[in-house]
């Protein structure tokens, strides 16, 4: 019932996450992103403390294999949770247990790794994964590519009803968190539109948070 896709640009250090399920608020409970850190997954009867405790990890020093390892020791639950990892240098680390509902499957590729249950067909992973790495632009714009991909490769067997996506760069916190927590219909076409809003804009937030007596203007009525 979900499909994600965790990725980094090599040019600007930014990592991030999308994410559509058919599920309410998916973004609220599997995308888990850190600066510094790395993105996780978490998903398929959802387990969020997998998410910050992934983070965590990275966080310490661990790769994204070790930080999976470590994740997964002793951890009852594992048969039934699809969790990826992706550290700040682009290595990634997957895991699908053998409880993962319906069809499922992982894919990898540089600097990106895809996952996805309840899937339409098992190549869907793999087709995000190949827009991911082919698309221009920035973070944002590749993540959607992929996501696109994935409906175009039939997406869930469903309809997806949520999106989401989640993007860190230097600051401490998120630079981008979109989210689309229910639409009866292309909750991954409306995500796009907010991107296409906020995107010019979110330099110019970052700049406010650091740099308030030269921040850009508004540019709304009373702002001057």
């Amino acid at each position: 019932m979900t499909f994600s896709i965790i990725g980094r640009c090599r040019d600007t250090g930014m990592m991030g996450i999308a994410i559509s399920s058919s599920s309410p608020a998916v973004a609220a409970r599997c995308a888990h992103a850190r600066a510094g850190a790395g993105v996780v997954a978490t998903q398929n009867i959802t387990d969020p403390s997998l998410g910050p405790k992934g983070l965590d990890l990275m966080a310490s020093g661990l790769s994204a294999e070790e930080a999976l390892a470590a994740l997964l020791k002793d951890y009852p639950h594992a048969d039934w949770r699809q969790v990826m990892l992706l550290d700040a240098a682009g290595r990634t680390a997957q895991h699908s247990g053998s409880q993962t509902l319906g069809v499922n499957n992982l894919a990898e590729g540089i600097d990106c790794a895809a996952g996805g249950n309840l899937l339409a067909n098992p190549f869907v992973p793999k087709r995000m994964v190949a827009a991911f790495e082919e698309a221009p632009g920035p973070l944002g714009d590749r993540l959607l590519a992929a996501m696109k991909a994935a409906l175009a490769a039939g997406g869930e067997a469903g309809p997806v009803h949520s999106a989401g996506m989640l993007i860190v760069r230097e600051v401490s916190w998120p630079v981008a968190d979109l989210r689309v927590d229910w639409a009866e219909e292309d909750p991954i076409g409306e995500l796009e539109t907010l991107w296409g809003i906020y995107k010019p804009q979110l330099e110019d937030y970052v700049t406010r948070a650091l740099n308030p007596s030269g921040s850009p203007s508004y540019g709304v009525p009373g702002d001057e």
